[in-house]
Order: C-alpha cells, then structure tokens, then sequence
C-alpha cells in the first residue's frame, strides 16, 4: 500500500517534476506543463497518463485497482490506479512510465 504522502514523495523523485493545484487532484507535471499524473487525495487514486498500450498492461494487473477512466481521457490513455491496492513497486513503475510517455528529451 502507497499513501498519499508517499506517492507525492515518489513523483517528485522524478526529474524536472513540479506539483500543481489540478482542479480537485494535485497534478504532476515535468517541463512545467506536461501532467503525466493527478492525485486525488481524498479518494487516494491517482490518473495516469499512458499509451493506450501501456494502459492494457497496466491494466493486466487487477482490473479493479486499476482500469482506464472511464470516458473519453480513458481512451486516451488515463488510467486509475487506486493507492491502497497496489504494492510500491508498481506504483514506481507506473510513474516512471507514464513520466517517460510524457517527456522526451530533444
């Protein structure tokens, strides 16, 4: 199980990353626009941004943790994943990911 606290201290590890008020969510963000997740603490989930592809993978895992948002931002590839089902290592991994499909070094 991730915390909230422990999430927030996980996605600002990741280089360039900055936290942002995101409407209801705390957004992460890397080259200070680029949102690759959103914590919403109160319900403790995060949104993810995936390829569609990574998503299906991640997805793999437990359907009921985790499983594309459901509307037109799950089709693009925003996927809830919620904290306290999850171990850390996957939670890393998924930040690392999304992180990656969202900065590309020039």
């Amino acid at each position: 199980m991730v915390t909230t606290e422990r999430f927030k201290t996980l996605a600002l590890s990741l280089p360039g990353t900055i936290d942002a008020p995101h409407f209801d969510r705390t957004a992460f963000k890397v080259e200070g626009k680029r949102i690759y997740a959103t914590l919403h603490q109160a319900s403790s989930s995060v949104n993810f941004k995936f390829t569609p592809q990574d998503q299906s993978i991640f997805c793999e895992f437990d359907s009921e943790a985790v499983y594309p948002v459901p509307n037109k931002w799950g089709e693009q590839g925003w996927t809830t994943v919620e904290l306290s089902r999850v171990p850390e290592e996957f939670i890393q991994e998924a930040l690392e990911t999304a992180y990656h499909s969202v900065f590309k070094k020039k």
